[in-house]
């Protein structure tokens, strides 16, 4: 029953930070931006980086937590 849980937990946690990501690939939203003949096109602005840093470490932290608060219960 352990082994099911933290199966469940890491599967959850995947999906979390994987899902959205996954799904941020097919949409782009251009505003405001017109190319030119002849022009380059501006690139792409970055995405991830340190600002991926603490919701993944929250979302990590807070799954631990509730893992061990589940298992101890038992």
């Amino acid at each position: 029953m352990k082994r099911a849980i933290f199966l469940a937990m890491a599967a959850l946690l995947a999906m979390l930070i994987l899902v959205p990501m996954a799904m941020a690939q097919d949409t782009t939203m251009m505003m405001g931006t017109t190319m030119m003949a002849g022009g380059e096109a501006g690139g792409i602005p970055e995405s991830g980086g340190p600002a991926i840093l603490l919701p993944a470490a929250a979302l990590l932290l807070g799954s631990g937590i509730l893992t061990y608060a589940i298992l101890r219960r038992r």
